[in-house]
């Protein structure tokens, strides 16, 4: 598999939370701080004294500024130019998973959304998920409404972007990583299957599903059960169910 990570320009990334978790965890990675210059104290004192702790440079913008960097006006009067975040290639993926007992980790097929994407990350972060999965060239980068969604998780949460997903789930499975796919059709139900082993559970895109080739790599096939009118889950609404119930299976052994 090719060693190595992914290699991407500096970005913006906007909004209070996802500026602060970065500013707190990875500082060295913050280029550039933008402010809107008639921001409010309660706004301010929720960044509180960073700016003074860490070299960076800070620079008070107008907000039309700040919604031009951000692309929208939904940026909280805070935007910064980072570095990018280093995703893990295939073999540092393969090494990670080595060192890991018993690992739950995620695996997203095809989501393109930049939104969804976010909100699984944030699911993914706050369920302790060991590791989320992608395909490189079918799911969406880290961009900035990616890191605004995730309010702070896409700077902290491992992702493996691999160019071949289901030859990287074949190397899962000889982990002894047990595959767990959604599919609606699926007999078997998430909360009759057992979760408490070292799990992947794989979803894919909402409404075209989980590809051939990657349904094909799964050990077991759940779907959730829809009791209204509704025919399908948000998919990021389905990864965080998926995830809250491998861990409350977890903490039951």
């Amino acid at each position: 598999m090719k060693r190595g990570r992914s290699q991407a320009e500096p970005h913006v990334i906007y909004g209070i939370n996802a500026v602060v978790a970065l500013l707190d965890r990875s500082p060295e990675r913050v280029l550039k701080v933008y402010v809107q210059d008639n921001l409010g104290p309660k706004r301010l004192g929720r960044i509180g004294n960073r700016f003074d702790r860490i070299a960076v440079e800070v620079s008070r913008v107008a907000s039309t500024r700040l919604d031009e960097m951000a692309g929208t006006a939904k940026h909280q009067g805070i935007a910064a130019l980072v570095k990018p975040s280093t995703t893990l290639g295939e073999a540092e993926a393969c090494d990670l998973i080595g060192q890991l007992e018993r690992p739950l980790i995620l695996v997203l097929d095809g989501i393109e959304d930049p939104r969804n994407f976010g909100a699984c990350l944030r699911s993914a972060d706050a369920a302790g998920a060991d590791l989320v999965v992608t395909a490189r060239s079918r799911n969406v980068g880290m961009t900035a409404v990616v890191s605004k969604v995730a309010a702070g998780a896409a700077e902290a949460q491992p992702v493996a972007q691999v160019a071949n997903l289901a030859r990287f789930m074949n190397f899962m499975r000889d982990a002894g990583i047990w595959l767990v796919g959604t599919d609606g059709n699926a007999e078997a139900t998430l909360f009759g299957t057992d979760l408490t082993q070292s799990v992947g559970l794989v979803l894919g895109a909402e409404g075209r599903g989980l590809r051939r080739l990657t349904r094909e790599r799964c050990d077991t096939l759940v779907s959730l059960p829809l009791l209204g009118t509704v025919e399908s889950l948000n998919i990021s609404v389905a990864a965080g169910i998926c995830l809250y119930e491998a861990v409350r299976q977890r903490e039951l052994v």
